[in-house]
């Protein structure tokens, strides 16, 4: 199974589990099966060279200047790490937990996370020194969730965050 029929499945079974996101799914599912024919597989750029993260990490990877879609945990021993998911690309990149990807603060009093009962594997972390938020998928509490359709399922958080005077760090692949 590619990626893109990972995703258009994940999109369908999301359509019936979230109603009020139904719409937006179908939309992301006709997409990509639009797209999975014409786009390579894996659709990423070719990994970095050598110690060029550790070279360039910031609050924002400057080599490209793209912005992170979302915040994915995955599984690491008895905890998880986090990697930001590239909105352009879907490339990952290690990230530090407590780090704002818009304007790198770390000060833990300053990032709050919000969840909601509905989506117990989804997070909204926010920046309280710049006002933004990005989404986080944790694959520790649903292994099944695939990022990018898990984002836009999730589509009652960006409505919450923006109502708490917060701004999404980058829209999605639907512009919300």
């Amino acid at each position: 199974m590619t990626r893109w029929d990972r995703r258009i499945e994940r999109a369908l079974e999301l359509e019936t589990q979230y109603p009020a996101a139904a719409e937006l799914l179908r939309f992301y599912r006709r997409v990509a099966q639009a797209s999975w024919p014409v786009l390579p597989e894996p659709y990423a750029p070719a990994p970095f060279p050598p110690g060029f993260i550790e070279r360039v990490k910031g609050p924002i990877q400057p080599c490209t200047e793209h912005q992170p879609l979302c915040a994915v945990l995955r599984p690491e021993g008895e905890g998880a790490k986090r990697f930001l998911l590239c909105a352009v690309c879907s490339h990952e990149w290690e990230f530090n937990r407590i780090r704002c990807p818009a304007c790198g603060n770390e000060d833990k009093d300053t990032l709050p996370v919000f969840t909601a009962e509905q989506f117990p594997h989804i997070r909204v972390e926010a920046c309280d020194a710049c006002h933004t938020y990005l989404k986080s998928i944790d694959l520790t509490k649903n292994g099944l969730a695939v990022p990018e359709v898990d984002e836009i399922a999730s589509v009652s958080l960006d409505l919450w965050a923006a109502e708490h005077s917060y701004t999404k760090l980058h829209p999605n692949l639907l512009g919300l």
